[in-house]
């Protein structure tokens, strides 16, 4: 499975944006991120265009949570592109990158007073409130700052997205947002317009995460459109702004089938459209919110062959044969939080045809299985293995365990590398450390 502007070169190498996978490993060592720049590029091109045709009045809000660093932060701002951030460090990292502050939606279910006092300060064009105890605290710091801080309100409409439990975040049963249906979100509105400091232009959902189909977000529209007209019909006021998140799933595997950019387009806009002409509502501007459909299949992680493994295993009768990288769960910790599965191949065998089965180990004191079963072409120690589709929450998700170093970042388009994020060193993984004088 190649995607994006992946190939097989002459020297029968992978090959990303115009550079050899072998010879990236070489240089940059491995474990190693690889952003293929240009695909990033053409999936917000693809968003704008798309909504633009289908709706019209419309912003993309890349979601920094997928994959944040300066380099992304500064690539979304020349693209004319929104940011979605969920903290202190995400925002401080935008505006680091030189995102304009104006247009970033601030996330999260608990934002402390320094967050919100950060948010307020740097003028976020919105910060999407998720509890009663923020609207309260975001007033108070906005009157203190002598600001008016526009919001949003993250309504949950009940609905199930179809993913996994721990990526499914707009069911009644979620720590985030305000519930339509017991009337929270219609308490929450009121009290926003009470309270002086902030300003109401909308209301925000996320149904989830590696949505494979488009019926959730079609459900999830006139649910909202409804709450819409609910709100002009209860308190007399017209809101300006439905955010209707992010979610849209990526290819990890050759079956998987999402929807594209398109489809995701058309779909959601008409089931809007619908909503406010049947509520008699003038045309909202539309957010969504993509993250890992702008990055996921634009990132590819190449690793070094290990040690390689033969074991008797008793169920099913037969052999496994292990292949240990030299990374795993800290570079990648979703197939242990997901069970995620990944497609992969051989950097330096790209072309060859895969036939022999293979467990993909890491090398962290965990099980750390990164892929339980592929196909590949006879693997041999020092070979390098790309994986797939990792561009997004990996980098994001990423630690120390095992005080393992993270792995460098480049991004890559028409045949040059830049190093966006340096390999760390094991000084860097002592420099928060202290030593008391009775230990030294």
């Amino acid at each position: 499975m190649l995607l994006g502007t992946q190939k097989v070169n002459q020297h029968n190498h992978l090959e990303i944006g115009g550079c050899d996978a072998v010879e990236l490993a070489a240089e940059f060592g491995t474990p190693l991120y690889v952003v293929d720049e240009a695909l990033v590029t053409h999936n917000c091109v693809v968003y704008k265009q798309a909504f633009d045709r289908e709706y019209g009045d419309y912003a993309i809000a890349y979601a920094g949570k997928a994959f944040i660093v300066t380099a992304m932060c500064a690539l979304m701002a020349k693209l004319d592109m929104w940011l979605d951030v969920a903290s202190a460090g995400e925002l401080y990292t935008a505006l680091k990158g030189n995102f304009p502050p104006e247009r970033i939606l601030f996330h999260g279910n608990y934002k402390t007073l320094q967050e919100l006092q950060m948010a307020i300060a740097y003028g976020v064009g919105f910060v999407v409130v998720d509890s009663f105890v923020e609207l309260d605290q975001l007033s108070s710091t906005a009157q203190a700052a002598g600001r008016i801080q526009p919001i949003l309100i993250r309504c949950n409409p009940g609905v199930d997205p179809h993913t996994h439990r721990l990526i499914s975040t707009g069911k009644e049963d979620s720590k985030f947002g305000f519930n339509i249906k017991d009337g929270s979100a219609m308490a929450a509105v009121k009290r926003a317009l009470e309270l002086p400091g902030i300003e109401l232009h909308g209301i925000h959902c996320h149904i989830g995460s590696q949505l494979l189909e488009v019926t959730p977000y079609t459900e999830a529209a006139p649910v909202m459109t409804g709450f819409l007209k609910q709100v002009r019909d209860e308190v007399g006021v017209v809101l300006s702004v439905l955010d209707m998140g992010g979610g849209l799933g990526i290819r990890y595997l050759p079956e998987h089938h999402p929807p594209s950019i398109d489809e995701l387009a058309r779909s959601l806009s008409r089931a809007v459209l619908e909503g406010i002409a049947e509520a008699g509502l003038s045309k909202p501007k539309l957010f969504v919110e993509p993250g890992r459909s702008i990055v996921g299949e634009a990132g590819t992680t190449l690793y070094t062959v290990g040690p390689i493994k033969e074991v008797n295993i008793p169920e099913p009768p037969g052999k496994r044969v292990y292949v240990s990288v030299d990374g795993g769960l800290s570079d990648n910790p979703r197939p242990a939080l997901y069970d995620a599965l990944y497609s992969a191949l051989i950097a330096n065998k790209a072309g060859d045809e895969p036939t022999y089965d293979y467990t993909i180990s890491g090398r962290h004191c965990e099980t750390d299985m990164l892929i339980p079963h592929i196909k590949l072409p006879r693997v041999e120690t020092g070979d390098i293995l790309a994986v797939q589709s990792t561009g997004a929450y990996n980098y994001s998700m990423a630690s120390n365990y095992n005080r393992f170093t993270r792995p460098p970042v480049v991004f890559v388009r028409d045949g040059k590398v830049d190093l966006v994020v340096r390999r760390e060193t094991l000084d860097d993984l002592l420099k928060c450390d202290l030593l008391p004088d009775r230990l030294a």
